[in-house]
């Protein structure tokens, strides 16, 4: 009985040697583990960067690669500058809204609605978050003042955009027959309404419609048209100068300009052969049909001529001043176009500097029109923004974060 105890107390001992010892080389490991990590987040810590260059960097001193300026080593901590990240919403739990739908050929364009374009491509929706979400950055003033940093504040402003184009006196005979037709028809229609065989009225009546629907398809207008009937003559001046009141120009707008320009609006134009004087038109009327290689509208300006100076086939300027109406604006200087998307930097309080992707319209002077991204009050900044938005790139690259404005 004796020696089965002794036996059952070296047992007992034995297994809480073993467990003691367990733990000591847990608790080892753990240790230079933790001593491992430590090390290389000390090493990783060393990082050089390129000050012109700031998506260059090395683990070393040395030079730049692009440039060959002294990198410049990275402090482990700086207190003028830091990343801020946002709170991101939990996945799934809310459904994106999409704010509209945008033509990616041409951002410009938007929809609130799915679409496709005239080449047959989706409009992409653009969701709230898109337009909301994006980095920050806390740069201190005194940084802010080193690097010339200035800042603006968005409002509502009346804008004037100026639309240039080419265009040429017109020389168009086929016009000139096509008016001289329609006219015949017109005669023809007149005089055989009352006549008692009704195939004979039908016909004029075919022709006289056939002629005027020739008349659209050249780029005249239904009140041109009616003008022209009125008159009763085609005007000459479309193929041979002579002393006439009047004379056509024919301007190609751009097919993305083409929304801005309307009948009857005032258009300035200088000829080649006498710079420096201004010709005043107004827009008659705009050709139906675009031209798919150009990608322009033929706009019909008329232009007064009482000294015969504008003569068929010469060159001119012309210059469209169109009035946009009161808008809310932010200056051009503020925007910094990545060719995808168009981003601008706000300044908020505690000198922090939030990215903000926006959707532009029209610009007009030195201004862009804001179409969303940003309300009236907002400050952004107009110089040292790319500054601003380099250092945000760095300090996101270091912090192990995502920059998105070039994607």
């Amino acid at each position: 009985m004796k020696k089965k105890n002794i036996l059952f107390l070296i047992l007992f001992v034995a297994i809480m040697l073993s467990v003691v010892g367990f733990l000591l080389i847990s608790r080892f490991h753990v240790f230079k583990g933790h001593t491992l990590v430590k090390s290389l987040q000390e090493k990783a810590a060393d990082i050089y960067y390129c000050p012109m260059h700031p998506g260059y960097t090395s683990d070393k001193p040395g030079d730049c690669a692009i440039c060959g300026m002294k990198l410049v080593k990275q402090k482990k901590s700086s207190p003028n500058s830091k990343i801020i990240e946002k709170p991101k919403a939990s996945p799934g739990k809310k459904e994106r809204k999409v704010l509209y739908y945008r033509n990616p050929m041409n951002p410009q364009a938007t929809s609130p609605v799915a679409m496709k374009d005239s080449m047959g491509m989706d409009y992409a929706p653009v969701y709230e978050e898109e337009v909301n979400a994006g980095p920050t950055v806390q740069i201190s003033q005194e940084k802010q003042q080193l690097i010339g940093v200035k800042t603006e504040t968005v409002k509502k402003m009346d804008l004037t955009k100026v639309i240039r184009a080419f265009g040429k006196i017109a020389y168009d005979p086929e016009l000139f027959v096509a008016q001289e037709e329609y006219l015949q028809a017109l005669k023809t229609a007149n005089a055989t309404k009352n006549s008692v065989l009704a195939s004979v009225t039908e016909q004029s009546n075919s022709l006289l419609s056939a002629s005027e629907k020739k008349l659209l398809l050249l780029g005249m207008s239904k009140r041109e048209i009616e003008e022209l009937a009125k008159k009763g003559s085609a005007q000459e001046s479309l193929y041979l100068p002579g002393n006439h009141s009047a004379v056509w120009a024919y301007v190609d707008i751009y097919e993305y300009e083409i929304g801005l320009v309307k009948d009857g609006i005032s258009v300035d134009i200088e000829a080649d052969a006498y710079p420096g004087q201004i010709f005043t038109g107004q827009v008659i009327s705009i050709n139906p049909v675009l031209d798919p290689t150009t990608r322009t509208n033929k706009v019909r300006v008329e232009i007064q001529n009482p000294e015969n100076k504008l003569k068929p086939e010469m060159f001119v300027n012309a210059r469209i001043n169109v009035d946009l109406g009161e808008k809310l604006a932010v200056p051009e200087s503020a925007v910094l176009d990545t060719g995808i998307r168009k981003v601008v930097y706000l300044s908020e309080p505690q000198d922090i500097l939030e990215a903000r992707e926006v959707v532009l319209g029209s610009k007009a002077q030195d201004y862009y029109e804001v179409i969303s991204g940003l309300k009236a009050g907002d400050i952004v900044v107009t110089s040292g923004n790319f500054l601003v938005d380099s250092e945000s790139k760095l300090k996101s690259a270091i912090s192990g974060g995502e920059h998105q404005h070039g994607q």
